[in-house]
Parts: C-alpha cells; structure tokens; sequence
C-alpha cells in the first residue's frame, strides 16, 4: 500500500497508466474472462518488469514556495 496525498497530479498518472492498459492490452474484443485476465498477467508482468518512474517536478523547495502555510521552512 502506497499512500498518496487527496489532491495531486497522482490522479493524473493513475489516468495515464489506464489509458496506456487500455491501448496496449484492451483494444480488442476479448472473448471469455479467462483470456481477460491472462492478457491482464501478462501485461502487468511486462509493465513491472519495464519499472517505469515518473519524474516529479514539483519540488520541495516549490512546495515551500507555493504552499507556505503548509511547509514551513525548518
């Protein structure tokens, strides 16, 4: 379990990884549950296989800036 924060751009790269599970194993008509979740493994074992990261641009130091009141400087 990963915890993230309520508001975030953590929603964005949930989305993305949808779309990208939607065009690279779900773009097909697949015929029973069985199948489903086979191309479901697969794609899942490739995928963390690959361990993609994202690149996070906001700071720290941005967050002190922007949201001073939350981050204070110590």
């Amino acid at each position: 379990m990963h915890h993230t924060p309520k508001h975030g751009s953590w929603l964005n790269i949930a989305e993305i990884e949808l779309s990208v599970l939607t065009r690279q194993c779900l773009d097909r008509r697949i015929e029973d549950l069985e199948t489903l979740n086979a191309e479901l493994a697969a794609w899942q074992r490739q995928t963390n296989a690959d361990q993609r990261q994202v690149q996070w641009h906001f700071t720290t130091d941005d967050a002190r800036i922007k949201l001073r009141h939350l981050y204070p400087n110590t």
